[in-house]
């Protein structure tokens, strides 16, 4: 008689695969779809310079991306990332910021941003204020500031440091692309590589948990919004660089652009999950969208709509996938 020894089963590959890896994965195969369509309806699109073109465009807004990353993944939302933007743009190009050089007017702008995300996250985490309220006052006040500041006019960017910041390459990869790459870098060690970033997914996991478990919810969030304002800052030195101006009307949307990156990303709007990889995944499947749009001549109107058409799908689609994993 012999004995039959139970053979461990090996799960299989997408078993093996983590929810978040299955997802960058999925949005890789979007953006293989999405290269596909651009080469077949433009003739342009596979150019080396539109390809460079779709990197450099992602690298402002992925930038401000991160910080909305950490702030959504916290249990926030944050509306004024566009308006501190332009805030922090027009209050380093001054005349009195500009004559200190170009190191004041990065300073500034840091400042500016950091400044701004840090009265939004001691308003929400001390004063109990609701995160959309908060930063939605921000949005004006910001915007209203940077209008003032500037008398509603366009400032000239008058130092060359600045301005070479759009047209430097580093081993061939342009500087702003390489800048992203550096703060999605530095995110991600923070995110999952030190206490902090796992408790900012506690305390957007379940706040109350998070307290119960001695955790200072309450300066935690401060910084959470305080990075997001720092990413702020780093944008607009890059906007600088890119458009020559400071000006009010710089990071027009970027609030809408941000978190619908996150959210493609597969970051649940109710806090607690999320990647940064997935969020820079989807500023570039976002991007590569709004290029394929601009080469084939559709209105920025129709752009738009397709825009919250994407939104609203991924976040249909968001909710079905967190269903049928709590089934």
């Amino acid at each position: 008689m012999t004995l039959s020894v139970p053979v461990p089963v090996k799960p299989g590959v997408l078993a093996r695969m983590r929810g978040a890896e299955i997802r960058n994965l999925g949005l890789l195969a979007v953006l293989a779809v999405l290269v596909v369509i651009g080469a077949v309806t433009s003739e342009n699109f596979l150019t080396t310079d539109n390809l460079e073109n779709i990197l450099v465009s992602s690298s402002v807004i992925g930038v401000v991306t991160v910080g909305a990353t950490f702030v959504i993944i916290g249990g926030g939302i944050d509306l004024s990332v566009g308006a501190i933007v332009a805030l922090a743009s027009v209050w380093a190009t001054t005349l009195a910021t500009q004559s200190y050089g170009p190191w004041m007017m990065a300073l500034c702008a840091l400042l500016v941003g950091a400044g701004a995300g840090l009265v939004n996250g001691l308003l929400i985490a001390y004063g109990r204020l609701v995160p959309f309220i908060v930063t939605l006052a921000m949005l004006v006040s910001a915007r209203g500031l940077a209008a003032r500041i500037a008398d509603n006019r366009t400032q000239i960017v008058t130092e060359q440091p600045i301005k070479d910041l759009a047209t430097t390459d580093v081993l061939g990869i342009p500087l702003l692309v390489v800048i992203l790459a550096l703060v999605a870098a530095a995110g991600w060690v923070l995110l999952n590589r030190t206490t902090f970033g796992r408790r900012v997914f506690a305390i957007g996991g379940n706040a109350e948990a998070a307290r119960l478990a001695g955790i200072d919810v309450k300066r935690g969030t401060a910084l959470i919004y305080l990075i997001s304002g720092t990413c702020c800052g780093i944008a607009a030195i890059m906007i600088l660089a890119r458009t020559t101006t400071g000006s009010s009307t710089h990071g027009n949307l970027y609030e809408l652009d941000a978190i619908a990156a996150v959210i493609i990303g597969g970051t649940l709007l109710s806090g607690g999950r999320g990647t940064l990889i997935g969020s820079i995944l989807g500023v570039l499947v976002f991007t590569t969208i709004t290029n394929i749009f601009i080469l084939n001549n559709l209105a920025t109107e129709t752009q738009n709509i397709a825009k919250g058409l994407i939104i609203v799908a991924a976040v249909l689609l968001q909710r079905r996938a967190n269903r049928e994993n709590g089934s």
